[in-house]
């Protein structure tokens, strides 16, 4: 409803209707649906004494050192599952045939229960699907039939294994709710975000369901690299009760050892690390008597105590409130105000229970959210081989601002950033998107054996699937992207690297990328064992939507709250201009803290940049040395 609400506000109806629209969905229809346990009734069909592969998992645990651990494996109702006779080998050879008689009593099995979909995964399919094909053939018409060759062509039946129930699962659900939208805004097109950061046409996307489940923080990083001019930035999106982060070396990090509720989803992702810290973050007495901030979350409703919708639990968005780092003498979003008396009134619950004054919990309470962040983003540079201090930090989403200072003097960064339109940021980086496809080959061939035209070989048939089926969207222009998957032998776990027709080359950014992660490299040889290929179009849009604009608005009110610092509103601020911290910068999108011993600047292109004063003054010219 809320797509054609804002297509009435917008105008565009008539141009919908003419079909001359291209909608861009951000959707987390797959994601809730995979969370709640709401998938389709699914049938899983495997080979003969591995039907508890899924339920059994990896033996690894997130709780290492837990005496109660718990794990999180796929509940599946045993009867739903289907050991098939029939087996290949490590080299594709078919050892154990399937005969017409199991597949009859399959067929029997199913009619008597039948299920939505069907999620098939054999062994070594990857290598030869031949019977993987020949089941879809079979059941295809009757039911919704994911094959493990199609959703994950690669070693390790479990993860295999989980991302195809997954697709099989969520298939269905995600071909309605698409069919019914397209309908509604036919004859104009839609598209919907993948995890990857690619866009994939309506009509293909049940049959790649599992493809969506990690997309919704993708626009922010697609606009950041695709709209900002560095190639190093580490973001962080806030919201409301989760904040996601990322790293941008170059290029977006694609990840395939992503997680969901537990759940290992192993299909190519922009590495994002989601935590429980928000806007909406819950303060609160632990058992032990200290302060704790989420991960509970008070949500949109009630929400923090001074949104004076029936909240009364203090959270970060109060702890701002009480420091007066927002403003009180304007509206939010929706005419909302904010109520500064029932921010004190929360906070100060809190406050009595640990003998602090009000201002000395707010700050607690904004100190620990910010660890709590700080802590994400030292997970994703330092644990990874990346020093922070020569990065731009980058915040968007409504809240990212009000931390982007105390965050950077964590990490020891000199430089962030603000773009212009941050809390609308992941919806511009949609526009930013491309169609593409991300296509995987498993090889496993030791490195020593690898021929450099039998690689060509085989990435160009990837290539070639990809652009076909791109070009049956009407994508005809493409950039293709060769990834390895290496390791060395004896490894369970790969590093990507991206290969530019030479193959030392790749294994030497191997090494590389191995000592400044793990601190070493050992002499065991190395193995390939899969190409991955990104073909992606062409972006569509290169450059900020909104210009930035020197024209003077009308003089900001003195602020009401007797804790609040000066603010100015974005569009007031002069371009190229230094601005001293304390101070709050207004927009109808975000709210921007400048703390004090940090400079802000207008840039041209509209966005903010922060610098820490001795930063800001060496970029000047004013200092020199370290």
């Amino acid at each position: 409803q809320a797509i054609f609400e804002g297509l009435a506000a917008l105008g565009l109806d008539a141009l919908c209707a003419a079909g001359q629209l291209t909608i861009i969905h951000g959707t987390t229809v797959a994601t809730n649906a995979a969370l709640e346990g709401r998938g389709a009734k699914t049938a899983y069909v495997c080979n003969q004494g591995l039907g508890d592969v899924l339920s059994i998992g990896r033996q690894n645990r997130a709780d290492l050192y837990s005496l109660t651990p718990t794990k999180r494996t796929l509940a599946i109702d045993q009867s739903a599952i289907y050991e098939l006779p029939v087996r290949r080998n490590a080299k594709g050879d078919l050892i154990t045939v399937l005969d017409q008689e199991a597949i009859v009593a399959l067929e029997t099995a199913l009619a008597n229960d039948p299920p939505d979909a069907l999620a098939i995964n054999l062994l070594f399919s990857f290598i030869d699907d031949t019977e993987e094909q020949d089941l879809k053939a079979r059941f295809g018409p009757q039911y919704f039939v994911s094959l493990s060759s199609q959703v994950l062509p690669e070693m390790g039946e479990y993860e295999r294994g989980v991302a195809t129930y997954l697709n099989a699962s969520l298939g269905p659900i995600i071909a309605r709710y698409l069919d019914q939208l397209q309908s509604k805004i036919a004859p104009s097109r839609l598209t919907v975000m993948q995890s990857s950061g690619l866009t994939l046409a309506a009509e293909h996307a049940a049959e790649q369901a599992v493809r969506l489940l990690l997309s919704g923080p993708a626009g922010g990083l697609i606009a950041a690299r695709s709209l900002l001019a560095s190639e190093r930035l580490m973001t962080f999106d806030m919201g409301g009760t989760s904040t996601d982060v990322s790293l941008i070396h170059r290029d977006l990090a694609i990840s395939k050892n992503m997680h969901l509720n537990g759940l290992p989803i192993a299909i190519p992702a922009i590495d994002i690390q989601t935590i429980g810290a928000g806007g909406g973050s819950i303060a609160e007495i632990d058992a032990g008597g200290l302060l704790k901030v989420g991960p509970r979350s008070a949500g949109a409703r009630p929400g923090p105590a001074c949104y004076n919708l029936g909240g009364t639990t203090a959270t970060v968005t109060d702890a701002n409130v009480v420091l007066g780092r927002l403003p009180v003498d304007q509206p939010l979003a929706d005419n909302l105000w904010l109520d500064p008396e029932k921010a004190h009134r929360a906070v100060e619950k809190l406050a009595a229970s640990l003998n602090l004054s009000p201002i000395e919990t707010a700050q607690g309470i904004v100190t620990l959210a910010n660890e709590t962040m700080a802590e994400a983003l030292r997970f994703i540079s330092i644990q990874k081989g990346f020093d922070p201090s020569a990065f731009t930090l980058c915040c968007f989403g409504g809240a990212g601002g009000l931390h982007l200072c105390e965050l950077a003097e964590r990490l020891g960064m000199h430089q962030t950033l603000v773009p212009a339109d941050a809390g609308i940021f992941s919806a511009l980086g949609m526009l930013a998107a491309t169609p593409g496809r991300e296509l995987t080959r498993a090889i496993n061939l030791r490195a020593k054996d690898c021929d450099p035209q039998d690689i060509r070989d085989r990435l160009d048939d990837l290539v070639q699937v990809a652009r076909t089926a791109l070009a049956a969207e009407g994508v005809d222009n493409t950039t293709v992207h060769p990834v390895f998957e290496l390791r060395y032998q004896g490894q369970t776990q790969t590093l990507s690297v991206p290969y530019l027709d030479d193959l030392q080359a790749a294994f030497a950014e191997f090494e590389t990328q191995h000592q400044n992660r793990y601190g070493h490299q050992l002499d065991t040889g190395l193995e390939l064992v899969a190409l991955r290929v990104r073909v992606a179009g062409i972006a569509r849009l290169k450059t900020p939507i909104t210009p930035a604009s020197n024209a003077a608005g009308p003089a900001q009110a003195p602020p009401t709250n007797p804790n609040a610092v000066p603010q100015q509103a974005w569009q007031n601020l002069i371009l190229g201009q230094a601005y001293a911290g304390p101070m709050i910068v207004t927009a109808d999108h975000t709210c921007v803290w400048v703390k004090p011993g940090w400079t802000l600047e207008k840039l041209t292109t509209g966005h903010l940049q922060l610098s820490r004063a001795e930063g800001f003054l060496r970029a000047k010219g004013f200092l020199n040395g370290g």
